[in-house]
């Protein structure tokens, strides 16, 4: 029996190499715009005003904030595709990665608010899962997935610019009360604090710098795909929450 070629051993290799890493790819919708309604969740009309919504806030603020349904994760985790998505995607200036998915999966039930990397200090884990489970849960859970989406993205853009109240999850709970809540966001900060924010105690500086400086003060966000609307080469790391309904 002949021996297969060094060479041609290699090739093979690398070409099931390839095909298994385009079989664990997930497939992504196109950015279409600030709304990427896959799901069909929202009518025209609502998409459209949601979308001058989110236009309206990153011209003020520079911090770009899309909004993504999917029927189907396809057997992913919500926040892998969360976090993948939003490189793909480069959602947020390259550089300061300010950008912010608010994604839903229908099939899964599922919704996970993305955080980028610049963005982990304004939004920590405990604000962005306090703002699923009191803004946006309830709704879906009556079948209102489009107030669900509006009161959830109102949240998020309220959460950066510092305005952001949050509610008690625990006020019906026995033991919990709201003492335990603002333990949990203190605890949360704490330990986003140590970790350096995702991005080294100066990186934290600068962000906590920028958005001092970008709210308010009418500066208009640059680099997101020229005339038109795309991803500004901002990156993701995982931080954020998710939840079921």
């Amino acid at each position: 029996m002949s021996k297969v070629h060094p060479l041609l051993q290699a090739l093979l290799c690398c070409l099931l190499l390839w095909t298994a890493a385009l079989q664990a790819a997930p497939s992504f919708p196109a950015l279409s715009g600030r709304v990427v309604d896959e799901a069909n969740l929202m009518s025209r009309k609502q998409a459209h005003q949601l979308t001058q919504q989110l236009a309206a806030f990153e011209k003020r603020s520079g911090v770009q904030l899309v909004v993504v349904s999917i029927d189907s994760l396809n057997g992913d985790t919500i926040e892998e595709y969360g976090y993948q998505l939003g490189r793909h995607w480069g959602i947020g200036q390259k550089g300061k990665d300010n950008g912010v998915l608010l994604l839903i999966a229908q099939d899964e039930r599922k919704v996970r608010i993305e955080v980028g990397y610049g963005l982990e200090g304004a939004l920590p884990d405990a604000i962005a899962a306090n703002i699923i489970q009191t803004r946006i849960l309830p709704a879906f859970k009556r079948g209102d997935m489009v107030a669900g989406i509006v009161a959830g993205s109102q949240g998020i853009m309220q959460a950066l610019a510092g305005e952001y109240q949050p509610r008690d999850t625990a006020k019906d709970e026995k033991g919990g009360g709201p003492w335990l809540f603002i333990l949990v966001v203190v605890a949360m900060i704490i330990l986003h604090n140590l970790r350096g924010g995702g991005g080294g105690g100066s990186g934290g500086r600068r962000r906590a710098a920028y958005l001092a400086g970008g709210f308010g003060a009418g500066r208009i966000g640059g680099g997101f795909g020229g005339g038109g609307f795309g991803g500004g080469g901002g990156s993701f790391g995982g931080g954020g929450a998710s939840g079921g309904w």
